[in-house]
């Protein structure tokens, strides 16, 4: 035990290692906010859709050679969330289609992106980094960690201000509509945000495993509580702790970041699941 403590200290010393820890957290943090809308609405799947669509826009900014490709990974994907949403109201092209026709559509176009204009030598490499995050989160510099906190404590504001009305939006659209809510508006918000979530998730877990950091503590929580509230509360904490957790197993055991938070995510739902079981 002392000796993985020495260890832990010893990698604590290093910056890269300290923004890792506090981009992860408030990655997690946000990633669960939302994370019990997009389950009781049916539409879990938006994380894979999104993330797909932010590889596609990561290939083309590699290949622009955009030294910030957040410039061009952000836009991109808030302009697709906003698609999807337009999309998945059509009467001809439902929710699930719309997110499976975008989501391997910009996947594809992504790689053969990438194949097509290589500006690396291990183009495997960089795939793999980028669909499982595999180390991108240990390379953040300054600048990206101070951009994810502007963008986390944004998303962190936004729902708490907006909480009653992702309240509505999430059990009762019709009803919040007949009382002269916004609906669309509030909806196309929480498009953009999602979408910011996204892109931010995507530096920890790669782009193949958002949905489970989005998913997952929303699906605990719902194993033990009943109420909306104790429900985003509880899967709030429980997302920061298994993010923290898998972080420092990954860093003291060398295995990749972003498949150890979800394995760590997945042994937390188990357990939820279990004593949910027995509460019952």
């Amino acid at each position: 035990m002392s000796e993985m403590l020495g260890k832990l200290a010893y990698y604590m010393e290093f910056p890269f290692v300290r923004y890792a820890l506090i981009v992860g957290v408030l990655i997690a943090l946000c990633s669960s906010l939302f994370g019990a809308t997009l389950v009781l609405k049916r539409f879990s799947f938006i994380g894979d859709g999104l993330a797909h669509v932010a590889f596609g826009a990561m290939a083309i900014a590699a290949v622009l050679n955009f030294t910030n490709e957040m410039v061009v990974i952000l836009p991109i994907t808030v302009v697709c969330a906003i698609l999807l949403l337009r999309t998945g109201q059509n009467t001809i092209i439902k929710g699930d289609a719309a997110i499976a026709m975008i989501s391997v559509g910009a996947l594809a176009f992504g790689y053969l992106i990438m194949n097509l204009f290589s500006t690396s030598s291990n183009l495997t490499g960089d795939v793999c980094s980028t669909l499982f995050g595999s180390t991108s989160i240990l390379t953040l510099t300054t600048k990206e960690v101070w951009l994810s906190v502007i963008l986390s404590v944004v998303v962190v504001i936004f729902f708490i201000v907006y909480y009653n009305r992702i309240f509505s939006l999430t059990f009762d659209e019709n009803f919040a509509k007949a009382t002269g809510m916004k609906v669309e508006l509030y909806n196309l918000l929480t498009a953009i945000v999602i979408a910011v979530i996204i892109v931010l998730a995507m530096n920890l877990v790669g782009s193949l495993l958002i949905s489970a950091l989005v998913i997952f503590p929303a699906l605990s929580a719902m194993r033990i509580f009943r109420s909306f509230k104790s429900v985003i509360l509880f899967s709030a904490g429980i997302s920061v702790v298994c993010a923290l957790v898998g972080m420092l197993i990954s860093i003291l055991a060398g295995t990749p970041v972003g498949s150890t938070i979800v394995a760590v995510d997945v042994a937390a739902f188990l357990i939820c699941y279990f004593i949910g079981r027995a509460r019952n």
